[in-house]
């Protein structure tokens, strides 16, 4: 626990509330010809190109036909299902804990590194499930990197989240399930908590929350 009292949380979004597999495209790339995938896109570190995805620097369009040159065969239904296998379901027990943490009288946000092709898909795949409305209503604010141009593991990402929503970064606790994001995060001056096998998010909640 930390020392500071925690009044702000903020989740990430793959891999703590949504349900992701990070090796699924790697397999679906590779059925369509992209036979060096996993050498240019990694969870911990990735191109230049996906970079700019996930900053909003280049258009829809840029990332198909970049792509396209790595697997010229492959039709753009089958990159966009490839890019989008990622992408399993929202964990609604999960989410269960967000909305508990506001109950305790949390500010609560969310901060995800995305994409424009993912977050149609994924906002489109919780809508149907669960309700994209219901979802956001949790949070005081949606952040996605592709948005707001700033993507973790940067210190100054959390830095000008926590500006513009007036946040004191000792009492805002971020919670994420890659390592290199949390240490940015405490890097910045946040209390963190690193979602692992042995560390879930009932745990955190129970540990800094309650």
């Amino acid at each position: 626990m930390g020392n500071v009292k925690v009044r702000n949380v903020i989740f990430d979004f793959g891999g703590v509330l949504f349900e992701i597999d990070y090796y699924a495209p790697v397999r679906e790339f590779k059925k369509i010809g992209f036979e060096n995938f996993e050498e240019i896109y990694s969870q911990a570190s990735q191109s230049q190109l996906f970079d700019k995805a996930e900053t909003g620097k280049i258009s829809n369009e840029h990332f198909y036909k970049e792509i396209h040159s790595y697997c010229p065969n492959a039709t753009r239904k089958e990159i966009v299902e490839a890019w989008n296998s990622i992408l399993l379901h929202l964990m609604p027990e999960k989410v269960d804990i967000v909305t508990k943490t506001k109950e305790a009288g949390m500010r609560v946000f969310l901060l995800s590194n995305t994409n424009a092709i993912h977050v149609a898909e994924f906002e489109r795949m919780i809508d149907e499930t669960y309700g994209l409305s219901k979802f956001k209503s949790y949070f005081e604010k949606v952040y996605y990197s592709n948005e707001i141009g700033l993507k973790k593991p940067y210190p100054e990402t959390f830095l000008e989240v926590c500006k513009w929503n007036d946040l004191d970064p000792s009492e805002t606790l971020f919670i994420d399930d890659s390592l290199q994001h949390v240490e940015g995060a405490k890097k910045a001056g946040l209390q963190v908590a690193h979602l692992k096998s042995d560390y879930t998010l009932e745990q955190i909640f129970a540990d800094f929350i309650l």
